[in-house]
């Protein structure tokens, strides 16, 4: 069983940074756009007119997307240990608060995935759109519900590994 936990947190480590990754090189691409337009324009005196329209929106739920993709990736190595209370305990007692600290982490994601769904589900009845580009929101709520739900899902399946097999996940600082 924990050989097959560990196999989905991976798996689904990969699909976030996979996620994350694309919405980042759409931002990428996108800002690049947008300036080099920018600068064309300043650099025609107005002759060349072409533009990002909605440059700002799509940068900033490409953010929401990385983000939480980024989130759900590293949640179980991105944990800062304070040391000055935890250096006598032992490195099992570390592990188990470390895994109780994810259930926490598993019920955030779950909590804000439920609150993300409904949003999604009372805009698509209501026919809520973007401000600039005039895009149904709804799959924008439902996309980032899905990622609360990773967040959730990887959080659960590492708290479960620390409290219940007390593996220890290489922090931050080790890799």
């Amino acid at each position: 069983m924990q050989e097959g936990l560990i196999r989905v947190g991976r798996w689904l480590e990969l699909l976030s940074r996979l996620v994350a990754g694309v919405a980042l090189a759409g931002m990428l691409v996108v800002t690049v756009a947008d300036v080099t337009l920018r600068y064309l324009y300043r650099l025609s005196e107005g002759a060349i007119t072409l533009r990002v329209t909605g440059s700002v929106e799509l940068v900033s739920y490409l953010l929401l997307f990385a983000l939480l993709a980024a989130m759900a990736a590293n949640v179980e190595k991105g944990q800062v240990v304070v040391e000055a209370f935890s250096h006598r305990l032992n490195d099992t007692l570390k592990t188990r608060l470390n895994g109780f600290y994810l259930l926490g982490f598993a019920v955030l994601g779950g909590m804000v995935a439920l609150g993300l769904w409904a949003s999604a589900t009372s805009a698509a009845g209501h026919g809520e759109v973007t401000q600039d580009l005039r895009l149904p929101m709804a799959p924008i709520y439902g996309v980032a519900a899905i990622l609360s739900l990773l967040l959730g899902m990887r959080s659960l399946i590492f708290a479960v590994l620390g409290l219940w097999f007390n593996y220890r996940v290489a922090s931050v600082e080790e890799l």
